[in-house]
């Protein structure tokens, strides 16, 4: 029998199997139909869900399943996800020819019939209701009972059946297909590889599922709230053309973060903080006043189908997951600087730019009205979040954007009052207008793109070059005087980035030993970043259009760590840059090393070292002293000083056994068994340089690799959990700096580590998860296991 007749032969039993399952269903329970689930929920049934339901799934469930990454796209965050279900078609798909359809939830479907005629099945029951039904007819159900069938887990590494790669193949099983895959797949239970809930959280879920996994309606707004609602979107939603602007500018740049309206408690009937309540700015074809309509484009600045554009303040529904959450609060104190920024000069608007992509795709010809002064302003302002989308933003799973950054530098900025001159500014802008993005062009033609972008912006580089050149003209010196400092209080002046294979953490400060690079970040490049991986990233697109973001990132990345090397003696530029690109292609250096990013320009800072980029480090380091961040800073947390001097000694440790650290560590210290601390450990994995796009591990450095030791969560994809008590912290350094083989890393873990198989994992992972809340009341939020290793 050949081969294509066996895969047909099997595909009629499959299909046969599944047919006669549904007729036994339809059959036992009814027909299955979304109206099946319409029920009413009692105030008693609601503040079951509320107080027992929903922690189980928050800390049980969601750290799985949120974003797009969710295993079967099966997205646990909210009521609306639970209800949408389960799809076996994948949103991260680095091979497709054709872009996908749009799965966002709340955005592409808005009722749940609307999502099954798209292709997502149901976790719970749609057939008759009644607890028999509600039980074996959800998948939610079967899934926790399996793995309550499975029993404690008799060997601390799981066996391979266990698959916990990102690429594995995903079995999205409906409900009438759930009888073969238990018994093919035993060990498929939920939790997936982590120890079962226990007999209470068991019971809760069972009983909520037998009574027909009755979910409340989402909280509605306090009336004072409301207020503070109405004010804002009466601000953004001026009738000048100026105020459509500057309204649209700040859409097409906040569009992800999470909105708090809390200037003060709200005080109504249940004293509910106006912090409990995020908020999404969205495009509503509807004004204020009226229910929001969404309106739904693959990118935020695409035609929006309506003659009107409305910005409304939409309330979350979702519970707060870590890796996707870019919070910031919108007070008064915001907004007087935005009016500064945008109202105060003197400019007119007098033709909205429209949306045609060669327009849209380009801020710097759709905003030219807007003064660059203020966009840069404002942009600064919160630059932590303005970095940190393209990391929480559309590319939550990160490895396109990501794996053109090095492990870990640091991020400086031009200081907006200082740089070139408003007339050069005025100048680069010019010259920027014509710099287009990937966005802008056919997709399916990567390398076509590519060649078009170089040559703009190595045209774009060459007059940067010609205007620092001309600095003394205008009165500019080439020295730290560039530098913006945060205006004295803004702590987002400096800017630390770690890489964690495919997905990156943003912080405050100068973190960590120096790095090995470094970035001076200005207006065009922080603009750019901001409408290549964010804005203009489609991560439903084909393989061309990843393939360009990813390539011209190379050129930002470049640009960035250019302006950095100005700083330092003309002498010493070309031998660092060689450093940083240890091996690289004869391609890219010819790129990295042409006339066109050549500037000769001396520098104006004085040094009196041989290491003048240490020395610079440390420069920066005085100059930026009053606004550094220092909350990652291990002498800020509970430890004592002998201890806390350990650990930052294993900072020095470098290559030997490091290899075996995973990316991200996360170390809960206890005292007495009571949890104290949290500590991260970061694998900075060296590279010769990070040019390439297929065969990143060849270019690695292992003995190079160092780690960073932070207080705190830092890290959104923990590798591994360990516990250590107080009292061993010296020990566990001691075995951690003498690492060296595979089986050294293997002896750690079984006296320090909390593997997937511990029985106190979750223990572990709630403590984590509460000294993370208090350490961070706004910016934590769940945390997410997908990348938990096996070993």
């Amino acid at each position: 029998m050949s081969r294509w007749m066996m895969l047909l032969c099997l595909f009629l039993v499959i299909s046969g199997c599944a047919a006669y399952a549904t007729q036994q269903l339809d059959f036992t329970y009814g027909k299955t139909s979304p109206e099946n689930r319409v029920v009413a929920v009692s105030e008693k049934d609601a503040a079951f869900y509320n107080d027992k339901v929903r922690p189980i799934l928050d800390t049980r469930c969601v750290s799985c399943h949120a974003c797009y990454d969710a295993p079967c796209q099966l997205k646990l965050t909210s009521s609306a996800g639970i209800e949408r279900g389960a799809s076996a078609s994948l949103v991260y798909d680095g091979t497709r020819l054709l872009s996908a359809s749009p799965t966002r939830l709340y955005l592409d479907a808005k009722t749940t019939e609307a999502w099954r005629e798209k292709g997502f099945h149901p976790v719970l029951n749609e057939r008759g209701q009644s607890p028999a039904a509600n039980l074996n007819g959800s998948l939610l159900y079967r899934s926790i009972a399996l793995r309550q069938a499975q029993g404690a887990f008799t060997q601390p590494i799981l066996s391979d059946d266990y698959d916990f790669s990102l690429a594995r193949e995903q079995q999205c099983v409906s409900i009438e297909e759930i009888e073969s895959f238990e018994e093919k797949y035993p060990n498929a239970g939920m939790p997936y590889g982590l120890p079962a809930l226990s007999k209470d959280e068991y019971s809760v879920l069972t009983r909520w599922l037998a009574k027909g996994a009755k979910i409340p309606s989402e909280k509605s707004i306090p009336d004072a709230l409301q207020q503070k609602v109405a004010l804002w979107e009466s601000r953004l939603n001026q009738d000048t053309l100026k105020g459509q602007l500057v309204s649209r500018y700040i859409y097409e740049h906040l569009y992800l973060y999470s909105l708090y309206l809390d200037d003060e408690e709200i005080n109504d009937s249940e004293s509910t903080s106006a912090s409990d309540y995020r908020f999404k700015l969205v495009r509503s074809a509807t004004p204020p006043g009226e229910p929001i309509d969404i309106i739904a484009t693959r990118r935020p600045y695409d035609p929006p189908g309506v003659d009107t554009v409305y910005y409304r303040l939409w309330l979350d529904p979702e519970v707060k997951v870590q890796k996707n959450h870019i919070p910031m609060s919108l007070n008064e104190a915001r907004f007087a600087r935005w009016q500064a920024y945008f109202y105060t000069d003197d400019y007119e608007v007098t033709q909205a730019p429209g949306y045609a992509p060669e327009i849209a795709t380009n801020p710097f010809k759709a905003f030219r009205d807007i003064p660059i002064h203020g966009r840069y302003r404002f942009l600064l302002d919160h630059s932590q979040n303005t970095i940190m989308a393209f990391i929480k933003g559309p590319v939550c799973r990160g490895q396109v954007a990501v794996n053109v950054i090095n492990e870990q530098f640091w991020v400086y900025f031009v200081d907006p009052d200082v740089a070139y001159s408003q007339g050069s500014a005025n100048y680069l802008e010019g010259t920027v207008q014509n710099l287009d993005l990937p966005a802008v062009t056919d997709s399916t033609l990567p390398l076509a793109s590519w060649i078009m972008l170089s040559d703009q912006q190595k045209s774009y580089l060459s007059k940067k070059a010609q205007v620092i050149e001309n600095l003394e003209k205008q009165n500019v010196a080439l020295d730290l005087g560039l530098i913006w400092d945060g205006d004295g209080t803004n702590d987002n002046a400096a800017l630390t980035i770690f890489r964690h294979f495919d997905n990156a953490s943003v912080v405050k400060g100068m973190v960590g030993q120096a790095p090995k690079t470094a970035w001076v970040i200005d207006y065009p490049l922080l603009e750019r970043i901001h409408y290549l991986l964010v804005a203009g990233f489609d991560v439903y697109g084909n393989v061309g259009h990843q393939l360009a973001t990813r390539l011209y990132m190379d050129f930002l990345r470049m640009e960035g760590e250019m302006n950095f090397l100005l700083l330092l003696p003309n002498e010493d530029r070309e031998s660092i840059r060689q450093f940083w690109y240890r091996d690289a292609s004869q391609t890219i250096k010819d790129y990295i090393f042409s006339d066109y990013i050549r500037v000769n320009k001396q520098t104006d800072v004085v040094y009196s070292s041989q290491d003048t980029q240490a020395e610079l480090y440390e420069k920066l380091r005085n100059k930026l002293a009053q606004v550094l961040n220092q909350e990652h800073d291990l002498a800020s947390s509970k430890l004592s000083t002998s201890h806390i001097k350990a650990l930052q000694e294993l900072q020095s440790v470098r290559g030997g056994g490091l290899r075996h650290f995973p990316n991200v560590a996360t170390v809960l210290i206890t005292q007495q068994g009571t949890p104290l601390e949290v500590m991260s450990v970061i694998h900075n994995k060296a590279h010769a340089n990070i040019s390439s796009l297929l065969d990143e591990e060849a270019a690695r450095l292992p003995e190079e690799d160092s780690l960073t030791l932070v207080k705190g969560v830092l890290g959104d994809y923990p590798n591994v959990l360990m516990r250590v008590e107080e009292k061993a912290l010296m020990e566990w350094a001691e075995q951690v700096s003498t690492l060296n083989t595979a089986e050294d890393y293997a002896a750690l873990l079984s006296r320090f580590g909390i593997r997937r198989t511990h029985p106190d994992f979750w223990f572990v992972s709630d403590s984590i998860a509460n000294l993370n809340a208090l350490d961070r009341p706004r910016e934590s939020g769940i945390l997410d296991y997908n990348r938990l290793e096996n070993r």
